[in-house]
């Protein structure tokens, strides 16, 4: 009777594994997603709150498209949604972004990665941090390098770890 005392919580362990939701294969490997992110003031990014002196403390949100070539007529892959709030400081022109990358086409459709940081423009590839994801991409860490092909373009290399 003890040696089957002994072995139920084994076999309570054996089932919850079995029955453990399961995330899709891609899940737990590293990912390096490579997109551009149309940023359009006046369109898909606008104004909604103007700062006290000039440009500083102007909040913009912004839902852009995310494409995989240069051109807006290029093929979407999914959005950019979120906000940006500029923190000029002494050396330049700095924004705080907080935004969702989410996917809508491809292996990684239906998944998002939450990226946050400070967006120093004065610099030629800036970082900013995967700080979270959903779908294949729940609980993502990583970084994204990002760089200004021209005022309302971004390149952004995003690397996602397990």
């Amino acid at each position: 009777m003890a040696f089957f005392k002994l072995l139920q919580p084994m076999f309570f362990v054996a089932v919850m594994a079995l029955a453990a939701p399961r995330l899709p294969a891609a899940a737990g490997a590293s990912a390096h997603l490579h997109v551009y992110m149309h940023d359009v003031l006046g369109d898909s990014a606008m104004i909604v709150v103007k700062g006290p002196r000039g440009v500083f403390g102007n909040t913009v949100v912004m839902d852009d498209v995310l494409t995989d070539g240069t051109a807006a007529t290029s093929a979407a892959v999914g959005r950019a949604q979120g906000q940006y709030i500029v923190a000029s400081s002494k050396g330049g022109f700095e924004l705080m972004v907080s935004m969702n990358v989410v996917l809508t086409s491809g292996p990684y459709a239906g998944s998002s990665v939450t990226v946050m940081g400070r967006d120093d423009t004065g610099v030629a590839v800036r970082e900013l941090a995967v700080v979270g994801g959903t779908g294949q991409f729940r609980m993502a860490r990583g970084y994204v390098l990002w760089k200004t092909v021209r005022p309302d373009l971004l390149e952004l290399d995003i690397y996602i770890n397990p």
